[in-house]
């Protein structure tokens, strides 16, 4: 059976979406967004503000394992981080080597390394020696920073260091987001190398799930925006229907809720109607219903007036609001 991975997504899949993404169902296991390592050891707490799923043994409510990913440059930092890390029992440690974001990179971080594979190595090699064999430990990377000339050598790199599995996100960092991903790369560095490696780049469907394992040689897949835009994508790859007449509407919405609800004990009002419409405005790709909803809130400012509008929608209760 093929793993379906959930995607670390910065500033797009908190644990909030986590939480929902995961209770919808589907996912093997996930990565949170990045802890950015830069001058010092980090405190346990910020590690459980960033993946607060660490306080619930490193798994969402639904009880999905979530890994932590740590973001630097200094080899002997990231050991330290990860040996602090190791004392919160995450469900794995990941690596950033992947990140296309301009202001990471100018810090040295995420892609902006992958011109760098002696540093690669250093990197993955320190914090391999802190990280005890039973906890899984991964790099996630992209195949270049301008070409992917030296994928293959990135690859060799961190898994002479001590990887036991190697995500590959089929894109360079000039590439950014744009459409195709370059699976048959992931496929050369797939055999280039001999631990199993996990594709990401371009899913969206299931028929773009299939066409990956084809392309790519690697039967475990990893999805980011696409498990956004639908959040059934996985029990769609696991063989699950839905009813025709609404696309599997009816399973979503009260995740729409779900999701609401938390934005709104998170997030200062005037800053939670925007966490909401970004993630409608992702599903509007699959689902019309989505597409109404969005258009119904975006004119929406305010938070109390949105609540106003998901009770007239039905989606929320007075009673669910005030509790």
């Amino acid at each position: 059976m093929s793993r379906i991975i959930l995607a670390p997504m910065e500033g797009l899949a908190d644990d909030l979406l986590r939480g929902v993404l995961t209770s919808i169902g589907g996912y093997d296991w996930g990565i949170c967004e990045f802890v950015r390592v830069s001058a010092n050891v980090l405190p346990a707490k910020t590690y459980e503000r960033i993946c607060p799923e660490l306080l619930n043994g490193s798994k969402t409510a639904a009880g999905t394992p979530m890994r932590v990913q740590l973001l630097g440059s200094d080899p002997f930092l990231m050991a330290a981080n990860a040996a602090r890390l190791v004392t919160l029992n995450p469900a794995g440690i990941d690596l950033n080597f992947g990140c296309p974001a301009p202001t990471v990179n100018r810090h040295r971080g995420g892609a902006a390394l992958l011109g760098e594979p002696e540093l690669l190595n250093a990197i993955a090699g320190a914090v391999r020696a802190v990280v005890p064999v039973n906890i899984p430990f991964t790099a996630k990377m992209r195949l270049g920073i301008e070409d992917t000339s030296r994928a293959v050598e990135n690859a060799q790199a961190l898994v002479a260091a001590g990887i036991d599995e190697l995500i590959v996100h089929g894109r360079t960092k000039l590439d950014g987001y744009r459409p195709p991903a370059r699976w048959e790369w992931i496929d050369r560095v797939r055999a280039a190398i001999d631990v199993p490696l996990i594709a990401n780049g371009e899913v969206w469907t299931v028929e773009d799930f299939r066409n990956c394992q084809a392309a790519t040689g690697c039967p475990d897949i990893m999805i980011g925006r696409g498990a956004v835009a639908d959040p059934l994508l996985a029990r769609r790859v696991r063989g699950e229907e839905f009813d025709e007449a609404t696309g599997g509407w009816a399973e979503i919405r009260p995740a729409v809720a779900d999701y609401w609800l938390g934005v709104r004990k998170k997030v200062v009002p005037v800053h939670a109607g925007g966490r909401l419409k970004q993630w409608l405005a992702m599903m509007r790709r699959h689902y019309p219903e989505a597409e109404a909803l969005y258009g119904l809130l975006r004119p929406i400012k305010g938070a109390a007036d949105i609540d106003a509008a998901m009770v007239a929608e039905g989606l929320l209760t007075p009673e669910r609001l005030a509790a």
